[in-house]
């Protein structure tokens, strides 16, 4: 189904088209003003200032070809040249029709033939995930949602840090402790210990503490840099405990991610790439593309209009090492080889930006990105009620399975406050306060602009009245709830139809779920989302208070009425699906 905005569009431009002016001027849009009009042209202003020709004598021209045009009850002319339109409630009536039809209710297909790739959750090996990851991994799964919703292609990779300093240091830190000598003789080779001589609690405690020596201690940061340098030679000892981090890690972050429904279609890591790394210092070098600086091997990237300096891009440190910028940029080549995409999203905290400057431009340079568009998508800090980054009480930070279960208490907690599921069996109960207390967490998360820091208040955001992913949940089961009875009752779900100006409303916001779609798509913006959900809920509250719908006496109006009730629904439920938010059956 074409999109609505998009439809008007075209007719539009084929009336400037007409006039002997560019089609593009008659981009129709929804109404800044919608007490005016539900949709405006704006193309006149722009043609006259290009043609130097009076602006509302074109829009007259242009008004005069739309009126002749039956989608439209109205045309208007406003200011210097403003066209105001709106449509007829019969065109409106029979586009909601063909989208209770569409599968994809009118999602735009901006991705057919396309595919993304998409960088998101890199978690650290041997650390357990905190909240700082949060954002990420929900940002990255509202995209990874919308970009497929949309006909993208998408691979998902969560793109674990799992090969710089802190493998040295935990090597180093558990050969001091003495308790696995076998992986540190280097009269061993191997075969090693299946089991782990380390779990995800024992990692825990020896990574700060390992941390902190190396802090302290010049000897002991250099004996980790060595470590590091050789587990990435390939080290047999070191490299069989480096494989045991990585599978006691996996448990915790598998049922983090699980906790909040999300999936990755890779678990790559940035020893993925290991292999790729010695061809493309070689290519780089012969290219003429690094140079050596103090001992270190570079890519310069600075450019000749940088407002600030712009620093090489690291490939080789003076001991032999490599950072996250080489893996960085021999991930570029490895999904370039293996997907071609057409863009690579880098859902990272925006103070990573200047890194990921540095990899891109290292990678223009390089000509390694192939057809790729690479783009960091950036995003603030989730911060607690005194405007720092979220803690503990006890001011340390807080484990994300711990904000999880934060989230499912306070749910269980306004559940009952609100008599929700007194009578339901435990089982349910706990299921619906899973779900409620995930979509407080999310929604609290999306519905900020993603650069933008803010409070997480999870008093707030749990409650079931306002701008909250509970009150949308709620929202939803009500009208489960509704179509329900209607079924019980035999009665009739017919196709929406317009008898009123709340119904009006709610089919034109519907019917602009499309155009919705790719906005947030080009603005990677999962916050016009909540937007949306939120105002379609707050909709339909004025046309159910405003109007009879189960105790219609009319049979054609409660079926039209009925129709509208489900096509909300199905958006709604959608769109929630989207911010990665699932509806109970009931509550």
């Amino acid at each position: 189904m074409s999109s609505l905005a998009g439809e008007l569009s075209r007719i539009a431009g084929a009336a400037f088209v007409a006039e002997g002016l560019a089609e593009e001027l008659g981009r129709v849009a929804a109404s800044d003003r919608p007490d005016l009009a539900q949709f405006q042209c704006n193309g006149a202003l722009a043609a006259a200032k290009a043609a130097k020709a009076n602006p509302r004598a074109i829009a007259e021209k242009i008004a005069a070809r739309l009126k002749a045009e039956p989608i439209f009850s109205k045309v208007e002319i406003a200011g210097p040249g403003f066209l105001n339109l709106d449509l007829t409630d019969a065109a409106l009536d029979a586009r909601a029709a063909t989208l209770m039809d569409d599968k994809t209710l009118g999602a735009p297909g901006t991705g057919a033939g396309k595919t993304l790739v998409l960088d998101f959750g890199g978690p650290n090996i041997a650390k357990p995930m905190a909240v700082h990851h949060l954002r990420s991994t929900i940002i990255g799964d509202c995209l990874q949602r919308l970009y497929r919703a949309n006909g993208w292609n998408v691979v998902s990779d969560v793109h674990l840090g799992d090969w710089g300093l802190q493998m040295g240091q935990l090597i180093t830190e558990i050969e001091s402790m003495g308790t696995a000598p076998i992986y540190f003789d280097p009269n061993v080779v191997g075969p090693y210990p299946e089991e782990s001589p380390v779990s995800m609690e024992d990692l825990e405690t020896i990574y700060p503490r390992a941390s902190a020596a190396c802090k302290a201690d010049p000897a002991r940061l250099e004996a980790a840099r060595r470590a590091t340098v050789d587990l990435q030679a390939g080290r047999p000892g070191y490299r069989a405990l480096w494989r045991h981090f990585v599978k006691v890690t996996e448990v915790g972050l598998t049922r983090e991610f699980g906790a909040l429904g999300v999936k990755f279609d890779l678990w790559n890591g940035e020893s993925s790439v290991d292999s790729l790394i010695p061809s493309m210092l070689e290519d780089l070098k012969a290219r003429g593309l690094t140079e050596v600086s103090e001992g270190a091997v570079v890519v310069p990237v600075a450019q000749g209009d940088d407002k600030k300096p712009m620093p090489p891009l690291i490939l080789v440190k003076s001991e032999g090492g490599v950072l996250y910028g080489t893996t960085d940029l021999a991930t570029v080549i490895e999904r370039v080889r293996d997907y071609d995409p057409d863009l690579i999203l880098y859902v990272v905290d925006h103070r990573q930006h200047g890194h990921f400057e540095q990899v891109f431009r290292a990678a223009e340079k390089a000509n390694l990105r192939g057809r790729a568009h690479l783009e960091h998508v950036g995003y603030g800090t989730m911060n607690g009620p005194d405007g720092k980054p979220f803690k503990t009480r006890a001011g340390g930070a807080m484990k994300l399975f711990d904000l999880i279960e934060m989230g499912k208490a306070e749910a269980e907690k306004r559940l009952a406050e609100q008599g929700i599921g007194a009578d339901y069996s435990i089982e349910e109960r706990a299921e619906i306060a899973r779900k409620v207390g995930i979509a407080t967490i999310k929604f609290a998360d999306l519905s900020n602009h993603r650069t933008t820091d803010y409070i997480f208040d999870l008093e707030r955001f749990s409650k079931f009245e306002g701008k909250t992913g509970p009150y949308l949940q709620y929202a939803a089961v009500r009208i489960q709830s509704m179509l329900r009875k209607a079924r019980e009752q035999g009665a009739e779900i017919g196709a929406p139809a317009i008898h009123s100006a709340e119904e009006r409303r709610l089919i034109l916001q519907l019917l602009s779920l499309g155009d919705l779609m790719a906005s947030a798509e080009e603005k990677r913006a999962p916050n016009m989302l909540c937007e949306y959900a939120f105002e379609l809920a707050q909709n339909f509250s004025r046309f159910y208070n405003e109007h009879h719908v189960l105790s219609e006496a009319d049979p054609a109006l409660k079926a039209a009425r009925l129709g509208l009730c489900a096509l909300v629904l199905a958006v709604l439920t959608r769109v929630l699906d989207l911010l990665g938010i699932e509806v109970p059956e009931r509550m």
